[in-house]
């Protein structure tokens, strides 16, 4: 079994997507628009071109997306992607990356149980937590 997260946009996972492969060194490996599939019927004609399906490959993990048709999209709330790492340095240049642009609710900094650790929601709504765990807490 795999659990990926599912993201929705109201009309930027594209860019959204994109910012995100290029932040964490991904690669897209699918950016379906609606137009040229059996949903451009369901939705408006000025929205044909957002996206149906996105799918990112970070390493072992995947990321998918869409856009939400008009009227559709609700606020991402009580989940956050969280992302673990390894590396501090690594850590705060992603976080800094996501937070530009984005509201930050918990700086990155030392905890007791990670080296870093911070909250952050994205200019595109989504929330991440960055962690990098301290060794211990890696291996429970």
């Amino acid at each position: 079994m795999q659990i990926y997260a599912y993201l929705t946009f109201e009309g930027d996972c594209e860019e959204a997507m994109r910012h995100y492969a290029k932040v964490l060194g991904g690669k897209i490996v699918a950016m379906r628009p609606h137009e040229g599939t059996p949903a451009a019927d369901y939705v408006p004609p000025d929205w044909r071109a957002k996206i149906l399906h996105a799918r990112l490959h970070v390493g072992d993990a995947v990321l998918m997306a869409s856009d939400s048709p008009p009227g559709m999209q609700e606020k991402m709330q009580g989940i956050s992607v969280a992302l673990v790492l390894e590396d501090p340095d690594e850590a705060e240049r992603i976080f800094n990356a996501f937070a530009e642009g984005g509201t930050v609710t918990m700086p990155l900094t030392e905890t007791f149980w990670a080296k870093k650790f911070g909250m952050l929601t994205d200019r595109f709504g989504t929330p991440w937590m960055i962690n990098c765990e301290l060794p211990s807490e890696a291996q429970s």
